[in-house]
């Protein structure tokens, strides 16, 4: 099998491609290992929508569903089953890649239910629940970037669990999240746990920032509010870019931990599908290349990358005052975009918890079923 050119120029440009998609149907027929092989697929993500979406209604699950429902066991305890199975699958398909990376890549996300997200305690509690249930090296547990879970981050750390931290909007809520990293990492070292084998992204989301402030703009209507329109979402990740490199240059503690071991918390583009059909299906992975970052994209956005994809150049270093003046503009327009994106957070953690809502009403329908 050949690799697309145009992917591989993305990964080329220091972006590991993630799949933000997993189910049952893609693993058994060979999807997934296509997207390796072929798309330069190195992870995928998973989140309660997809998972709702994958197990919705689809025979592929009937069997575990009955095997599980026939030893009366309650809903929750099936869908824990149903999507680690699936992850747990996943990770040993990535299993060479996270071997032939030196465990950079080769990473299977799950999230945490969503409905812990204001819980810190119960969040952690989960995060090593799910981690020793998977029991594979190169598995992620993604943990929420509400400030109520920020504590999680770090005593997970500790315990030597690789993070994903998600739904992240803000350059504020992301300095937090590198300091809970940095401190979790350390009190992991203090724990004598291997550095070199913790990983943990930072999921900074895109889309969904341009579609809150260009219908803003679009209301104000001025030119100088539509020649804003589609930047807000690439300034608020360069910004956010910037905040990552200034802040492990700055922190006093990092040195010593890097020396020990320690790899750098990889900024990852979540969101990256385009919602606005006039721009450029590519746009946010063209717009968002440069070292050591992460794209986890949708299929849809993974295939108009590899037919159309023009991503290669770094078009993230050295941008973050620029970026930074562009938010100013659209500030002084009278948008609140700190509003905006404790909204976005507020929503997101919502519609995840609707998701995973929608799971357990349709799980329990299958179980009943099999009775």
């Amino acid at each position: 099998m050949v690799l697309n050119v145009n992917t591989e120029r993305v990964s080329d440009g220091g972006v590991s491609i993630w799949l933000d998609d997993l189910s049952r149907d893609r693993l058994n027929s060979g999807s997934l290992q296509t997207l390796i092989s072929e798309k330069n697929v190195v992870g995928v993500t998973t989140n309660p929508a997809i998972f709702q979406k994958a197990i919705q209604g689809k025979g592929a699950y009937d069997e575990q569903i009955e095997e599980f429902a026939k030893k009366g066991a309650a809903v929750d305890e099936v869908i824990v089953e149903l999507t680690t199975t699936d992850v747990r699958v996943a990770a040993d398909i990535f299993r060479p890649v996270y071997d032939a990376t030196s465990s950079v890549d080769g990473r299977v996300s799950i999230e945490v239910d969503p409905r812990l997200a204001h819980n810190g305690e119960e969040t952690a509690k989960q995060a090593q629940e799910l981690w020793g249930k998977l029991d594979r090296p190169n598995v992620m547990i993604k943990i929420p970037a509400t400030i109520e879970s920020i504590p999680a981050i770090t005593a997970s750390l500790a315990k030597g669990i690789s993070v994903n931290v998600t739904l992240i909007f803000s350059k504020e809520r992301y300095l937090k999240v590198i300091d809970a990293y940095i401190s979790g990492i350390e009190q992991a070292h203090n724990n004598g746990h291997d550095l070199s084998k913790i990983a943990s992204v930072a999921s900074f989301f895109v889309s969904r920032v341009d579609t809150a402030i260009d219908k803003q703009l679009e209301e104000i209507g001025t030119l100088e509010a539509n020649a804003l329109l589609g930047k807000a979402a690439l300034a608020n990740a360069r910004v956010a870019f910037a905040a990552y490199e200034d802040a492990f240059a700055a922190d006093p503690r990092w040195a010593a931990l890097e020396a020990a071991g320690a790899r750098k918390q990889r900024p990852l583009w979540a969101s990256t599908g385009v919602k606005n059909p006039a721009y450029s299906p590519t746009l946010y992975v063209d717009e968002l290349v440069g070292p050591d970052v992460v794209n986890t994209m949708p299929e849809g956005t993974l295939n108009a990358v590899a037919e159309q994809g023009k991503g290669g150049v770094d078009r993230l270093s050295g941008l973050g005052d620029k970026s930074q003046a562009i938010l100013d503009q659209i500030e002084a327009l009278g948008i609140s975009v700190s509003g905006v994106l404790d909204k976005l957070e507020k929503d997101g953690v919502n519609a995840f918890i609707n998701a995973w809502t929608e799971l357990i009403e349709d799980v329990q329908k299958s179980i009943d079923a099999k009775k």
